[in-house]
């Protein structure tokens, strides 16, 4: 069910989800609307990356992730994948100061080694420009899939134990967890709160193992027009749920 405009909200400073994953949906069509190319909605989309980033940022998010690229978008015209494999680059370029200034560390999960070699180098330099930062993490998933991943997890631990270092027995939800390419964020790599711009109510094979149980947001607006203020409402729908993760509250 999709939210209401965002209006000025009072948050709960000690409920602030500590790690948001957004779909970042309907580039396109904001072009659209204003009879643009779609490379001009993917281009206002990532100027709202900055936005967003630093509203998280100053919320007290600890992990946002964001769905850049996925392994199904190589399906779209070879000139919208180009100019959409040319924007991390830019985005870096011109970011790094900012995020440097926020204490944000960058991470890039996904296939990275089937990336542009300037897309792959830009990501890489990035992670390592931030490495040393202990804010936020700004994670994206560039070229990135949920099957995809769960196949690799699957792999990774079929060759563990081949190899004697794991018994099958052995595999739990821990394990699992740790196989994904969400495992570097330990105890945070589960979203507590997913929101998906531009009224589409569906996930689009994004984190399926991590949001077995986050909240779910869906919003009408594109994802250029997603504000801080829509962020704040997202979160405040967050914290009047019930998070029960199949229990029961006494």
């Amino acid at each position: 069910m999709a939210t209401s405009k965002a209006s000025k909200v009072k948050l709960d400073p000690a409920r602030i989800p500590a790690h948001i994953a957004i779909i970042m949906d309907g580039n396109g069509r904001w072009a659209k609307r204003r009879f643009l190319p779609r490379v001009a909605g993917h281009k206002q989309g990532m100027q709202n990356v900055k936005t967003i980033t630093k509203a998280a940022s100053r919320l007290g998010v600890k992990v946002l992730t964001l769905y850049a690229f996925s392994t199904e978008n190589w399906k779209r015209p070879g000139s919208e994948v180009n100019y959409l494999m040319r924007l991390p680059v830019d985005f870096f370029n011109d970011f790094m100061p900012d995020l440097i200034k926020e204490n944000v560390k960058v991470e890039v999960m996904g296939e990275l080694d089937d990336l542009p070699p300037q897309t792959r180098q830009a990501s890489e330099e990035a992670m390592a420009d931030t490495a040393n930062n202990t804010g936020m993490i700004l994670n994206f998933a560039l070229n990135y899939g949920g099957r995809d991943e769960l196949v690799h997890a699957a792999q990774k631990l079929a060759k563990q134990v081949q190899e004697g270092e794991l018994s099958p027995d052995d595999i739990d939800d821990r394990h699992f967890a740790n196989a994904l390419m969400t495992g570097f964020l330990g105890d945070l790599a589960d979203p507590d709160l997913l929101i998906r711009t531009s009224g589409e109510l569906r996930i689009s094979n994004f984190l399926l193992w991590q949001i077995a149980y986050s909240e779910l947001v869906f919003v009408d607006d594109y994802w250029p027009d997603f504000s801080p203020a829509a962020l704040e409402a997202a979160i405040a729908e967050y914290q009047a749920r019930d998070r029960r993760f199949g229990g029961l509250k006494k």
